[in-house]
């Protein structure tokens, strides 16, 4: 923590990629300013709850990270800072009663589901309910998608290039199971033989989002063991899926675990970076053309640096057109749990988003994170115009399958 605060020079270069300050215009709510306030805090010349409505804000985007001119690793201060408050705060007891809800459901896919069927059945008591709780059955789906299992092993098609694990997910498997089949659809396609562990769970990446560091290693133990095997990639198609396992390192520092978590991190790829590297076979030309509205989710581009893979993906397909979004470099708002816990802030981040999204008039969305999907599709909606939204692999398969 001591080097990210030391780093910083107070340029002022995050202020224009920083979304919460972009919105409240102030000096407390960007980057350099929470450095500043968790410094203090930090020698001991602040109380932590000065500090912490600021920090709390923060959605974690790593914008300033790709702005910052300096190299200041805000991540590693922001993570382990929410970890050591969130064991000394006090919380009122909605506030804490909301986050046990989200705790013991998301990283669950069980729970997961029986939570949006109960939440359903709450959106009658909407109006008598607290705002911490609104903010979730206002983005639950209408519907819960149905999926076959995903099987142990589907193997590749042709020569066999490459034998990867699939993290399946947790909130993702629930909402969007289709983007797991698309994926063990392209891979195959493209030579690779994918192991997808039965004992493995949640990544851990939302309970380090809200400070729940313990619950975050305890979940990451249970993937270190589950894909111990021999593969040459572990990929995920989750931008904050991704970012969070590449930090196991950070989590675990200190902890015995500490090299085996490194070893992990260092074999985690998301799906477009390991297509691209491996060498994507040129897929079919789509049945008609298509105009996309490319988003970077902020884990992808700001939290592993990744926007081009993508993008040179996409564009290997006949009939697509991709097309940038103005201040792409800043977030939807959907942030981990950000979109319940600051529902109003990230109401006004969201509905930036879908503007500058429908000001380049495409016919669908592109993106490669699950919370980023929901959130613009529910900002879309209600502006009126709302759009195909697809992950980035889904788009692979579309054109792969004859779409």
């Amino acid at each position: 923590m001591a080097h990210a605060v030391e780093t910083c020079v107070h340029c002022g270069f995050c202020l224009a990629t920083c979304p919460t300050y972009k919105v409240l215009g102030e000096e407390m709510d960007s980057p350099r300013g929470r450095i500043i306030l968790m410094k203090e805090v930090l020698e001991g010349s602040m109380p932590a709850t000065d500090a912490l409505p600021f920090v709390d804000r923060c959605l974690g985007c790593m914008a300033c990270v790709t702005a910052c001119p300096s190299g200041v690793e805000y991540g590693h201060l922001l993570t382990p800072f929410r970890a050591m408050a969130e064991r000394e705060r006090s919380r009122p007891p909605v506030n804490r009663a909301a986050r046990i809800l989200i705790k013991e459901t998301l990283p669950y896919p069980d729970r997961f589901r029986l939570a949006i069927q109960g939440g359903r059945v709450g959106r009658w008591l909407r109006s008598a309910l607290p705002e911490a709780f609104g903010a979730m059955l206002d983005l639950l789906p209408d519907r819960v998608p149905s999926a076959d299992p995903l099987p142990e092993i589907y193997p590749a098609q042709g020569t066999r290039r490459a034998r990867v694990a699939l993290i399946s997910g947790c909130v993702q498997q629930v909402l969007a199971p289709q983007i797991n089949w698309a994926t063990l659809r392209v891979l195959a396609r493209n030579g690779v033989e994918t192991v997808i562990p039965r004992k493995q769970g949640c990544c851990g990446s939302l309970s380090l989002h809200i400070g729940e560091a313990g619950q975050a290693r305890e979940l990451a133990r249970q993937n270190l063991a589950a894909f111990a095997g021999d593969v040459d990639a572990i990929i995920t198609n989750a931008a904050g899926c991704g970012s969070g396992m590449q930090e196991y390192g950070l989590l675990f520092a200190g902890e015995p675990d500490c090299d085996k978590a490194e070893a992990f991190s260092r074999r985690v790829r998301d799906i477009t970076v390991f297509l691209d590297e491996l060498g994507l076979l040129p897929p079919p030309a789509l049945s008609r053309s298509l105009t996309v509205a490319y988003h970077d989710a902020c884990h992808l581009a700001h939290a592993q640096r990744v926007t081009a893979a993508p993008r040179r993906l996409l564009g290997m397909i006949p009939n697509l057109t991709v097309v940038e979004v103005p201040e792409s470099e800043l977030c939807c708002g959907s942030a981990g749990t950000y979109n319940l816990e600051q529902p109003e802030l990230a109401k006004q981040i969201g509905e930036r988003k879908a503007r500058n999204i429908l000001s380049v008039a495409p016919q669908a969305v592109v993106t490669g994170n699950i919370g980023c999907m929901n959130q613009i599709k529910v900002h879309l909606e209600m502006l009126g115009s709302p759009l195909p939204i697809w992950h980035t692999v889904e788009v692979l398969d579309l054109a792969y399958t004859g779409g």
